[in-house]
């Protein structure tokens, strides 16, 4: 896909790879604009998944502070917004999108394993947003953590900065599951092949309701939902899967068109 990012299709699955180990995969403004155009060109295939993957010692320890020494506030913008808008594409393309977290991911880094739809992570893997450690704190990161945690594991994790272990991390509910190193990859390709399996479409559908409904009230939420729901039920997909649980037979669905 580009010089920091490695791009590979392997059946229905993509695979996104942070490929700047030297610099510890971190969120330079190239690599924010690699990342943006690797998940924008997976959301237009047809694959079911994406895993997000990453290359050396640590997943990614978050932006790349040469990019903000010494500018003004408008370059400081474009660093932070250029992120902003790549997780939002993280979160807006159809397909189920798995973090596969092998070592350390920080600041940015660890926005952007929460803002993926599911994670595993390695044994050895850990999570950390550092700015309470030090002298810029971690707005951004914290909007993505916040909506994994309870608010007070979230605000514990941004004012101590103190990094958490990959089972601390599964038992506060910010990853699906810990496995050892050597079977992290068989773990995602099971919890992929599972959150993947039926009508891709009605996933796509799913993933795109989710993220809009779970900051509304309860009432506004089910207000949608009801909407979505009722408006999914009649698309050709919907109505296979009724027909053949009916029929008691194996549903074939046609993937409609997003």
């Amino acid at each position: 896909m580009g010089e920091h990012v490695l791009y590979e299709r392997s059946g229905a699955v993509v695979r996104i790879t942070l490929n700047r180990p030297e610099k510890r995969n971190a969120l330079s403004l190239p690599v924010l604009r690699e990342l943006t155009e690797a998940f924008t060109a997976a959301g237009k295939t047809d694959a079911s998944g994406v895993v997000l993957a990453a290359e050396g010692p640590v997943f990614s320890a978050g932006h790349n502070f040469g990019d903000m020494l010494g500018v003004d506030y408008a370059a400081t913008y474009e660093v932070f917004d250029t992120c902003t808008r790549m997780m939002k594409i993280v979160q807006s393309i159809p397909q189920v999108v798995v973090a596969r977290v092998h070592a350390l991911a920080t600041a940015a880094g660890c926005q952007l394993v929460a803002t993926c739809d599911l994670a595993v992570a390695s044994d050895v893997a850990s999570f950390a947003i550092p700015g309470g450690k030090g002298g810029l704190f971690c707005h951004t990161p914290l909007v993505a953590v916040a909506r994994n945690l309870g608010r007070k594991r979230a605000l514990e994790m941004a004012l101590t900065g103190d990094a958490i272990d990959a089972r601390t991390a599964l038992q506060w509910g910010f990853v699906n599951a810990v496995v050892p190193a050597d079977q992290l990859d068989d773990a995602v390709n099971d919890l992929l092949a599972r959150a993947t399996r039926g009508s891709a479409h009605s996933k796509g559908l799913g993933k795109q309701a989710f993220y809009r409904q779970i900051d509304m009230s309860q009432d506004d939420a089910y207000s949608y939902a009801v909407g979505m729901m009722a408006a999914a039920a009649t698309t050709p997909d919907a109505q296979e899967g009724i027909a053949a649980f009916l029929a008691k037979r194996t549903p074939n669905f046609g993937g409609d068109a997003l």
